[in-house]
């Protein structure tokens, strides 16, 4: 078993599940409640971190090469055929987020939090499940 692939996945499990309590029935508080916000756009960035690390060591695993940043991590999953494109893009996607979440390049915009969360959060459940089956012997 992959030890390191298990984490990644109880990680985004972990934070779908807070982002569910969080965002669940008040999602009309998105754009005023500013403690929820903070805590859906960390739990955001902590999955497109544990995402990150997962395909980073899903490369070097597979000896895909070597990456020159994040995103081309996803790019070499998809061209072996490890996930689909889709996903793969929605991935490449959460690493545009996750720089703008942690750097602060842009403010933050609600429209596209809300969009992640109403039509992605499958995709990272769609992630989570393929780490485990990847972790299997």
């Amino acid at each position: 078993m992959d030890e390191v692939l298990l984490g990644k996945a109880d990680i985004i499990e972990r934070c779908l599940q807070r982002i569910e309590t969080v965002y669940i029935g008040s999602e009309n508080e998105l754009e005023t409640n500013y403690i929820k916000q903070d805590s859906i756009i960390l739990n955001i960035q902590r999955m497109c971190e544990a995402s990150i690390g997962a395909a980073m060591h899903i490369v070097r695993c597979h000896k895909l090469g070597i990456p020159r940043d994040s995103r081309q991590a996803f790019t070499m999953l998809v061209n072996a055929k490890l996930i689909d494109k889709q996903l793969g893009e929605y991935l490449e996607a959460m690493v545009g987020f996750r720089n703008v979440a942690v750097h602060n390049y842009t403010e933050i915009n609600m429209e596209v939090v809300r969009g992640i969360l109403n039509e992605h959060m499958d995709d990272m459940k769609a992630f989570s499940r393929l780490l485990i089956k990847q972790s299997l012997p």
